[in-house]
């Protein structure tokens, strides 16, 4: 397959160099210019807990306009940077190019069909990576667990089921679900409780466990989330969102959050697609949610003080 990654940051690099070292030929896109030209120079370096590998031979551009048309593009991007990446996709695709999109918290659905017809999206949700950029040209990973794909329209399809395949065959462990949305909101769970209090209190997931009082906030974010989640009546699969995500937690918790990976770059984060989701959703529905909020107004201030 042609496959175009719009967006390789960190996740986004994991996702090109395995599909490349699958055979593909995979195109990484990114106006991070030191990035691409330390992949073109000596590879894309990817680390993991138990192993290292070098992947050469990506192409590099900085739009996707370069790479044309492919069967398939992954928009790997920041939640803030979809809309755009979905303008410039819909301009090079062609009628039969399947498009997924990976992001964490809400909303990236919403955000393509602003900008381009829906009828090949499909969504995914990533868990349990922990991977950071270490330096142009190379990304490192604490795991790689499950990838979930969907329809952006729920139901099963056979193209669904095949791209499954080729994710799978580039060393991912990745499943197709009929109703991705459901999953989507599960994984934005455990982003509204360890995103926005890991940054609000500078810690990893592990530390913000090991703090009564920091867990306690953190489990406020959580139940406030799941309560408008009910409202919007999501199907979730668990009965016990505490149980749920903390079993998620326990699994990453030497993992620093995106989002506070952002604030020591000094970057503005991803908070409109993660904890300030739950604010508006909950005064949609009359729902209190008194530990987002707080959660969202400290890490605005912070990131007022960014350049």
């Amino acid at each position: 397959m042609k496959i175009a990654v719009v967006g390789v940051g960190a996740m986004g690099s994991i996702y090109a160099g395995l599909l490349a070292d699958a055979g593909h030929e995979v195109w990484a896109i990114d106006v991070w210019r030191d990035h691409l030209d330390a992949i073109t120079q000596t590879g894309l370096r990817i680390d993991s807990a138990d192993s290292s590998r070098t992947v050469t031979g990506l192409n590099v551009a900085a739009t996707v306009a370069e790479a044309g048309a492919c069967d398939l593009y992954i928009i790997a991007t920041k939640a803030s940077a979809v809309g755009d990446a979905a303008k410039a996709v819909s301009g090079a695709m062609a009628p039969s190019s399947l498009v997924l999109t990976i992001q964490n918290g809400l909303g990236a659905g919403e955000r393509i069909a602003d900008n381009m017809g829906t009828e090949n999206v499909l969504l995914g949700v990533a868990e349990g990576f922990g991977a950071s950029v270490v330096g142009p040209g190379h990304v490192t990973h604490a795991a790689m667990k499950l990838i979930r794909i969907g329809e952006m329209a729920g139901g099963m399809t056979q193209r669904l089921e095949n791209l499954a395949d080729v994710w799978q065959q580039a060393g991912f462990q990745v499943r197709a679900f009929a109703d991705i949305h459901q999953l989507i909101w599960e994984k934005f769970l455990c982003n509204v409780t360890l995103s926005g209090p890991c940054t609000v209190f500078d810690c990893t997931v592990g530390e913000l466990m090991d703090h009564e009082d920091r867990w306690q906030v953190a489990m406020g974010c959580l139940q406030e989330a799941y309560d408008v989640g009910v409202a919007e009546k999501i199907n979730f699969s668990f009965a016990d969102p505490v149980e749920y995500v903390t079993a998620f937690a326990t699994n990453v918790r030497p993992a620093r959050p995106s989002m506070l990976q952002d604030h020591h770059a000094k970057r503005r984060s991803e908070l409109d697609a993660i904890n300030s989701q739950v604010p508006a959703l909950g005064r949609k529905h009359g729902i209190a949610t008194p530990h987002n909020n707080t959660v969202c107004a400290v890490v605005r201030a912070r990131e007022a003080a960014f350049s």
